[in-house]
């Protein structure tokens, strides 16, 4: 009788693991995904931590919707040309056709399914749940990078075009979404609010102090404003600071210019979007 209980109790312990398993087999197999790359999941980092190298990639880009999701979802340019280990920003945009608020959630994946591994985002709208209102668009951006060792790999060294799929499925989950209209229409009023919290201890607009004079930075090469004491590495980028370019630095100075003196950054890509905004609105009014 002992021997049966022993029996019971094993059988009854191997049922609870693998009904565990069970439970957690999806979020356990998209773990490994993210890991491995497989199945063409790419990964997620939390900045650009490589150089550029001199072979380039096409970039492709691809859009749907699942059925019942009252979406219209569509990538605003269809590729990019760009060099590996290059820090690249696009946009997608997102208008719900109905009239209730829809949360939905986007899965991924690029083709070549061997090129995920090296396919590396910084910011994506599918890392979480989102919420768009009724009839409302917003423009949704994606920070990514290809990491150079792509054309070192034997396995992908002849890869030259990456196509990245998304499709938007309705969401069924109980987790709190985030709103998409924290991407709506760049807002220079906020943009100040928020350069006033972020940026204005080292930052003014007619005059050096921590920081150089920003007014007509836009359209201006880094490290020319007269009379401040630049870093050599931000001096000798040859960057000319626009929309892109300060968004960039916005997420991450030290990534964008190792060597540069900024150690503030800005991590939420819509409040960058609003900074940059405001910084435009200062054009003609600096030193």
């Amino acid at each position: 009788m002992r021997h049966r209980y022993i029996t019971l109790a094993a059988l009854l312990l191997v049922l609870a693991g693998m009904t565990t398993l069970v439970s957690y087999s999806v979020t356990l197999y998209r773990l490994f995904c993210q890991v491995t790359g497989a199945n063409g999941t790419t990964r997620r980092v939390a900045a650009l931590d490589v150089a550029p190298s001199a072979r380039m990639v096409t970039v492709y880009f691809d859009t749907s919707v699942a059925p019942g999701m009252p979406w219209r979802f569509a990538p605003v340019q269809r590729s990019v040309r760009m060099h590996l280990g290059e820090d690249r920003l696009v946009f997608f945009s997102a208008e719900n056709l109905s009239d209730q608020p829809v949360t939905g959630h986007a899965t991924f994946n690029v083709t070549p399914s061997k090129a995920g591994i090296y396919f590396k985002k910084i910011q994506c709208f599918c890392f979480t749940e989102e919420r768009l209102g009724p009839h409302k668009r917003v423009e949704m951006p994606v920070d990514f990078f290809v990491d150079p060792k792509l054309a070192t790999d034997p396995d992908t060294s002849d890869v030259d075009e990456i196509t990245l799929s998304y499709t938007f499925f309705r969401s069924k989950v109980d987790a709190v979404p985030r709103d998409l209209a924290r991407f709506g229409k760049p807002d220079a009023a906020t943009g100040g609010k928020l350069f006033a919290e972020n940026c204005s201890a080292c930052h003014a607009a007619d005059h050096n102090g921590v920081g150089p004079a920003l007014a007509g930075v836009v359209g201006r090469r880094a490290g020319s404003e007269a009379g401040f004491a630049y870093s050599a590495a931000l001096r000798g980028s040859g960057i000319v600071w626009n929309a892109q370019t300060l968004d960039r630095w916005l997420a991450g100075p030290q990534a964008m210019v190792p060597g540069a003196a900024m150690p503030v950054h800005v991590g939420d890509a819509a409040e960058r979007r609003d900074i940059v905004a405001y910084l435009a609105s200062l054009r003609g009014t600096g030193s």
